[in-house]
Order: C-alpha cells, then sequence, then structure tokens
C-alpha cells in the first residue's frame, strides 16, 4: 500500500524513510505538539515549500532546465488569489474564480516561455526566465490599483476560514478548534496531494522520458523524442506545481505581496534547499525545504542564546551575534555541498547502496 502511495519510489535508506516519516507526523500533529502561533507559522510555511522546491525540481533536477521564473508562478497563485477576494468579496466563487484564473495563466505562461525559449541554450533561457520574472515584479510593484503596489493585498477569506468561527467551543488538547485549524489542514492536506501528484509523475514513463533528456538531449531527439514539448510540458506542470504553492500560501497568510512571493531571494531560497536536499529527487525537496525553513526561522534565536552564554569570552559572542544569521546560514549552505555533493538525500542513499 504504501509502495502504491508513492509511486514505486522507497526512500531506499532507513534514516531518510525514519526522517520522512517524522516530518510527516511532525506536521500532521503541529497544531497539537507545537503550540504558538509563530510554530504553526513555521509548519504551514515548511508545507507550502516542499511543494514549492518539489515543483521545481521537476524542472532542474529531472529536466535539467534551470529557470529563474519559478517565483513567478508562485506569486500569480497569491496574487490570483489576493486579487480576487480583495475585489469580489471574500466569498467560495471568487475563491475558485481566483484559483482557477491563477492556474490558466501559468499555464499559459508557462507554454508560451516553454515554446518560445526552450530551443535556446540553457543560459539563454535562464536569462530569459529572469527577464521575464523582473517584469511581472515590476508589473506587480506598478500596478497598485490591482495589486497594491509595494505594500500588496490583504484580504478576507469565507468566514469557515476565520479563526473566530469555532467549530467546538471546547478546546481539545488545549487547541481550539477553529477556522484557522481548518486552513493549517487544508494546506498541509493540499500540499501533501500535490506532492504525491508529483511524485507520481516523475516515476511514469514521462517522468523517465525527462531524465533521459536531461542525461542526454541529443540521444533521446535521435531516438525521436520532441525534446522541446517534453521540457515546455514539464514547464507546465512546475509551474502548476507552483500557482498551487502559492495560493495555499495566500490562503494561510491571508496576504499577498512582492516581498512574500515574487522576490528573487525566494528564488536563491529555492535553490539552495534544492541543493541541499538533493537535486533529482523529490524527497530532497522535502528534506532541503525543511532544513531551510526551520533554520531561517530559529537559526537567529538559538544564536543569541549562544551568543549570551558566551558572553565575556573574545570575539565568539561578536561572531555569534543574531545580526550575522545569514553569515551562518551561507556557512551551513557550504558545509552541506562540501560533505554532500548530492544532497543530503543522495548521501544517504549512497551509504546504504554500499
Amino acid at each position: 500500500m504504501l509502495a502504491r502511495l508513492l509511486s514505486g519510489d522507497l526512500p531506499r535508506s532507513r534514516v531518510l524513510g525514519f526522517v520522512l516519516i517524522l516530518l510527516f507526523l511532525a506536521l500532521a500533529a503541529a497544531p497539537f505538539v507545537f503550540p504558538g502561533t509563530r510554530s504553526l507559522n513555521v509548519a504551514a510555511k515548511v508545507a507550502v515549500f516542499v511543494l514549492l522546491v518539489a515543483s521545481y525540481d521537476l524542472l532542474l533536477g529531472y529536466t535539467g532546465v534551470v529557470s529563474f521564473a519559478h517565483t513567478m508562478f508562485f506569486g500569480i497563485g497569491g496574487y490570483g488569489v489576493g486579487i480576487a477576494m480583495a475585489k469580489l468579496g471574500a466569498s467560495w466563487a471568487s475563491l475558485a474564480l481566483g484559483i482557477g484564473s491563477a492556474l490558466v495563466l501559468s499555464t499559459l505562461l508557462a507554454a508560451a516561455i516553454g515554446l518560445l525559449s526552450l530551443r535556446v541554450k540553457a543560459i539563454f533561457f535562464a536569462m530569459i526566465t529572469l527577464a521575464v520574472a523582473a517584469f511581472f515584479q515590476i508589473l506587480a510593484s506598478q500596478l497598485s490599483g490591482i495589486t497594491g503596489g509595494e505594500d500588496g493585498l490583504s484580504f478576507r477569506l469565507p468566514d469557515v476560514f476565520s479563526p473566530a468561527h469555532r467549530f467546538v467551543e471546547m478546546p481539545v488538547f488545549g487547541v481550539a478548534l477553529n477556522g484557522r485549524l481548518l486552513a493549517y489542514y487544508v494546506v498541509f492536506l493540499a500540499a501533501l496531494a500535490l506532492f504525491l501528484a508529483l511524485l507520481r509523475i516523475v516515476n511514469s514513463p514521462f517522468g523517465r522520458v525527462l531524465l533521459s533528456i536531461r542525461e542526454n538531449e541529443f540521444r533521446a531527439e535521435a531516438l525521436g523524442t520532441r525534446t522541446v514539448i517534453y521540457r515546455t510540458a514539464a514547464n507546465c506542470i512546475a509551474a502548476l506545481g507552483a500557482t498551487a504553492a502559492g495560493v495555499l500560501y495566500a490562503i494561510w497568510l491571508r496576504y499577498t505581496g512582492p516581498d512574500t512571493t515574487l522576490s528573487f531571494d525566494i528564488m536563491v531560497d529555492i535553490l539552495l534547499m534544492v541543493v541541499i536536499g538533493g537535486m533529482g529527487t523529490l524527497y530532497g525537496a522535502a528534506i532541503g525545504a525543511t532544513i531551510f525553513v526551520v533554520a531561517q526561522s530559529y537559526l537567529r534565536d538559538l544564536m543569541k542564546l549562544a551568543s549570551g552564554g558566551l558572553e565575556g569570552l573574545p570575539l565568539l559572542p561578536a561572531l555569534l551575534h543574531p545580526d550575522r544569521w545569514l553569515l551562518w546560514l551561507g556557512v551551513l549552505f557550504i558545509v552541506c555541498v562540501y560533505y554532500f555533493p548530492s544532497g543530503i538525500v543522495g548521501r544517504l542513499r549512497a551509504a546504504r547502496a554500499a
């Protein structure tokens, strides 16, 4: 049953399997095990970014296509929901219209970018996607009457997602069963379902064709594979995954803006997550996204504690000052790349095979 659920792509490492089960249980029970608004925000962000990074790994790790437009599709999902809810009201029809419009627009843009640009060499395609993403970010900032400009859009959702909406008056295990809890489980379950769908895609005959294109494009073409069509299809699927992640993130935050979905910093973060976890394996996306988001959220707090504990010693308190958290995050990344060149998942699987 588990093998079918995972499309036959088992972890192939006891340590990896244990970590994945632990991650699933932690996210599933997060509202009850990790009480507090901040920890729940981190859990929701992990779920969203697992899906976002997995969709990008389909493009980079399985197809060998480097794109810098992934945050554009992430933003389209967020803005699709945000604009619809802010302009048309907090109704289910508005939510459905926003999600549907975002998915359609992302599909059309991804297909157009793929068909027009994937015929060129990889570096030129990367530059084209970077230009398109930058244009979209500028557009979102300038059209303030529609997108809210640099301030973004705050909006309401249907009342069932409101923290004030209680399904049961009495808390269960100290947790209020309200609309906020429902929103979390919608985000978690939708991200999990879409992650499993991506896992099915990469383990299908279509996914194997993508791997053949990544390994040797010229040989794939010689065998009759229309590489542009397959790579464009992969671009569209990855774009839909990113758009869905943007939709879920907007539903959770009830806000969307350039800094939360369209920033190039997010694109860099996605690349780091893919490399840390391991390219060409969706489990790597889950591991990389979890490590990065948790480190990004709590590393500063840990450094503050360490700096305070080492007060009075020379140099160390200054090096561990919370303002230098980004430096140590970079050090963590360098260490991961040096000791795990194939990513954490690749290293664990290699150790299992040895």
